[in-house]
């Protein structure tokens, strides 16, 4: 009787597994539309702004907790031809002193930090900072 316990046991262990991988599956990697990340200056600003495929955002700052929200149809519409115009380019040396603010934006696989913000980065910048100010609100 003791042998058929020991083949059983592992055989009861394994089954709750196989029955878990439909949650695994919904545990994927979302596709990251564009990710900035603006951190210095004498504010100690660390903030990142992740725009989500779905169109829905995840803003952190270097206080407080992480928000999740999503986007209007409009502001996501308005993203996303800002995104058609933008050239990232190469990252810029970091200048001398130390109250300079460096913004990183990564899309469509290509990243690059700047200090001084482009023609094509403005649009993308000035829009992401606002969904930060409008959707950052630690509950």
């Amino acid at each position: 009787m003791k042998i058929w316990r020991i083949v059983l046991l592992p055989v009861l262990l394994l089954a709750p597994s196989t029955s878990m991988s439909p949650a695994q599956a919904e545990v994927t990697a979302k596709r990251v539309l564009v990710d900035l990340r603006r951190q210095g200056g004498y504010a100690g600003f660390d903030d990142r702004v992740i725009v989500y495929g779905n169109g829905c955002v995840r803003l952190t700052r270097r206080t407080g907790p992480a928000v999740d929200k999503c986007l209007t149809a409009k502001e996501e519409r308005t993203l996303r031809g800002h995104l058609s115009k933008l050239r990232v380019g190469a990252s810029e040396r970091r200048p001398q002193g130390a109250d300079f603010i460096s913004y990183t934006l990564a899309h469509d696989k290509r990243r690059a930090t700047r200090y001084t913000l482009p023609a094509s980065w403005k649009p993308v910048v000035g829009q992401l900072e606002k969904i930060m100010e409008k959707y950052w609100a630690p509950d």
